[in-house]
């Protein structure tokens, strides 16, 4: 039995989505620099806390090769990915939020890196 529970725990570790990672601000700053290496259409997920009424703004300075979108289940919201340099929403509810920085499926490259600034004000 003993054998069968340890088991059934490397399985449940193994060949799962990987949890987000969690952004978390230098004190007194309202920016921070995501970065990454992405292939096509893969996604790295993010999460983030923010109060209600504050403004999420996102600069992506390769939108040719990436695209964002924020998204709470909890608070419906639910963007569509937005290739734009700078994308904003004004969050509706205080809790966590999701940023998801996605590469696009284009000829060259099939991978490259990400740097994405995250501020909330």
């Amino acid at each position: 039995m003993l054998l069968g529970l340890c088991a059934g725990g490397l399985l449940a570790q193994g060949g799962g989505k990987a949890e987000p990672k969690r952004i978390e601000f230098v004190s007194g700053k309202s920016s921070t620099l995501l970065t990454g290496s992405l292939s096509h259409d893969e996604e790295m997920e993010y999460v983030f806390a923010a109060a209600k009424g504050q403004k999420v703004t996102v600069r992506n300075p390769k939108t040719s090769l990436f695209d964002v979108r924020i998204f709470s289940d909890e608070f419906g919201v639910e963007t569509e990915f937005d290739s734009s340099l700078t994308f904003s929403i004004d969050l509706p509810e205080t809790g966590d939020y999701m940023l998801f920085v996605r590469k696009k499926r284009v000829k060259t490259p099939s991978r490259a890196r990400f740097s994405i600034t995250l501020t909330i004000k």
